[in-house]
């Protein structure tokens, strides 16, 4: 019987990658196994535009099904694979296309922004699209003063006190994770590691993020953390950014804000789900109609116009 490592899996990977034609995106919170065999690593969006770029003609899209929408939305002429069939997302899901339709006749005139993570048939809705990384810059950018912030009411929480000029209408939706994190466990590790940055992602709470050294993505939290001078970080956000951190740098120190900060739709992806899916035995083909690929896309041309 033949004995399996990781080692021996990635090399596979590696080799069966090239000889397929296929480009491997790795979502930040996956595990760094799987890290190691991608040819891209990072946020959602920033991966869907790294595969419309890419040469090969496959994408496989290690994360969860919204992101997997994205990447064929912007190269709807590759084919795309999910990793695992069920990784979904739950804030993705809590707001379906006709609640959004009550949403708009509530608030007629309101400017519709839809965070990224979100259905690509929600999309179709929606004005303009906006990431955790680009949500302030838009929403500050859009010439309606009436806005209308869509799933994550933590995330408009905090765009809201950046540009209190507009007036945004949130409703009740967002990250079961980040959320999770209380103001308490900010006080313990606060008190435990006195002398670290606190990193947070705008999806946690309030009471969360006003206590933070830095808030952004969770590109944003690892690049601040590699360029600080500080030794010493709590990172609040999905757990597996910790460990990634501590590869990348190891004469720091990285301690997580909460042990239940868990995204677990991630972790359904495991490396043999990655080497399944080289091989062609497993993940899905994410396929979309085209006319609700061309009205999903209108609303993330829009982020992109305004910068």
């Amino acid at each position: 019987m033949i004995m399996y490592t990781t080692k021996t899996i990635q090399d596979e990977i590696l080799r069966l990658k090239k000889e397929n034609d296929i480009c491997i995106l790795a979502h930040a919170y996956q595990s760094q196994d799987i890290w190691e065999v991608a040819d891209y690593v990072g946020d959602s969006y920033g991966l869907s535009q790294k595969a419309a770029a890419a040469s090969q003609k496959t994408v496989l899209m290690c994360g969860v099904r919204f992101m997997a929408e994205t990447v064929k939305i912007l190269s709807p002429q590759k084919k795309v694979l999910l990793s695992h069939s069920q990784a979904g997302c739950p804030m993705a899901q809590q707001i379906s296309v006709p609640q959004l339709e009550e949403l708009k006749r509530r608030y007629p005139g309101y400017t519709v922004a839809v965070y990224i993570n979100s259905t690509c048939a929600l999309k179709t809705l929606c004005d303009v699209c906006v990431t955790s990384a680009s949500a302030v810059k838009i929403i500050r950018k859009l010439d309606n003063p009436n806005i209308l912030f869509i799933p994550d009411c933590n995330l408009g929480a905090w765009v809201t006190a950046q540009v209190p000029e507009k007036n945004i209408q949130l409703v009740n939706g967002g990250c079961p994770a980040h959320a999770s994190i209380t103001a308490e466990q900010v006080d313990k590790q606060r008190r435990l590691h006195p002398d670290a940055k606190l990193l947070v992602h705008p999806e946690c709470l309030p009471e969360v993020t006003k206590t933070a050294d830095y808030i952004g993505s969770t590109t944003g939290i690892m690049e601040y953390a590699k360029q600080s001078s500080s030794q010493a970080f709590i990172i609040g956000t999905e757990n597996s950014i910790v460990q990634h951190l501590q590869f990348a740098c190891p004469d720091k120190q990285f301690y997580p804000l909460s042990d239940t900060c868990i995204c677990t739709n991630m972790k359904l992806t495991t490396l043999m789900d990655v080497y399944h899916c080289i091989q062609g035995t497993g993940g899905e083909e994410v396929t979309l109609p085209d006319d609700v690929m061309n009205r999903a896309r209108r609303c993330i041309d829009a982020m992109l116009a305004l910068g």
